[in-house]
C-alpha cells in the first residue's frame, strides 16, 4: 500500500515510500519451521493411540495459531510505511487503529543508523531520527538499508535548504522561513558533510540576500 498523493502537501513530493524489511516476519516464520518439523516427526515416529492423537491437535492448533500470527503480521507490514518526503518524514502504522510520527526536515538535527553484522548481510538495520519536537528522538526498527535511508534523508534536508535560499530574504520572509533556523541547519550540514566550506557559504549569501 503505496502512500497515497491526497496525504501530500502542495508542491510536495515523495522521495521514499518504504515497508518494514521482510526480516519483520523472521520471528513466525521460524516458529512454522520448527512446529512443521515436530509436525513430521510425530507423523512418522510419534506415539500411537491416544497420545499420539493427542500430539497431532496440539501440533494442528499451533499451526493455526501461527497461520492467524503471520496474517496479523503481514496486515500490520503492509499497513506500516516509512516515507520520506521533500518537506517530511512520515511513519505511519495500524491496521484498524492507526498512528503516525511526522517530522518536518527542518526540524530534523540528526539522523543516525545501527546495523550488526548480520543485518548488513541481509540489508537491514535501525534508524534513529533527533528532532527539535517534543518527542526529541524517534527510532524506527527493520528499515531497509538505513544507512542509504540516512543519505537520502540529508540530501532531501540539503535541498529543501538550497530551494528556500534561492528564494532571497522577500520570498522567505513571505513563506514564514526563520532565517536563524535556516542557518543552524546550514551548519549541521556542515558539520556532517553534507556541505562544503565553499557550499556552506554560498548558501548562507543567498539566505541572507548577500
Amino acid at each position: 500500500m503505496s502512500f497515497k498523493s491526497k496525504n501530500l502537501n502542495p508542491g510536495e513530493t515523495v522521495a521514499l515510500d518504504l515497508h518494514p524489511h521482510w526480516w519483520y516476519f523472521a520471528e513466525p516464520a521460524m516458529a512454522l519451521l520448527v512446529v512443521i518439523a515436530v509436525g513430521v516427526g510425530v507423523l512418522w515416529e510419534g506415539p500411537e493411540g491416544k497420545t499420539g492423537d493427542v500430539l497431532k491437535i496440539v501440533v494442528i492448533a499451533a499451526l493455526v495459531l501461527i497461520a492467524l500470527w503471520l496474517v496479523r503480521r503481514y496486515l500490520q507490514w503492509v499497513t506500516t510505511s516509512f516515507v520520506i518526503t521533500s518537506q517530511r518524514v512520515i511513519f505511519r502504522t495500524g491496521v484498524i487503529a492507526k498512528s503516525g510520527i511526522e517530522i518536518p526536515l527542518e526540524r530534523v538535527n540528526n539522523v543516525n543508523f545501527n546495523q550488526s553484522v548480520f543485518e548488513r548481510i541481509l540489508g537491514a538495520g535501525d534508524l534513529l531520527i533527533e528532532s527539535g519536537g517534543e518527542d526529541g528522538q524517534s527510532r524506527y526498527t527493520d528499515v531497509r538499508h538505513p544507512d542509504r535511508v540516512q543519505r537520502l534523508i540529508h540530501a532531501q534536508m540539503e535541498e529543501q535548504v538550497q530551494r528556500r535560499a534561492g528564494y532571497g530574504p522577500a520570498h522567505a520572509s513571505a513563506e514564514g522561513v526563520d532565517v536563524a533556523d535556516q542557518l543552524e541547519r546550514l551548519e549541521g550540514m556542515l558539520t556532517r558533510g553534507s556541505l562544503t566550506q565553499e557550499e556552506f557559504a554560498l548558501q548562507k549569501r543567498k539566505l541572507l540576500g548577500g
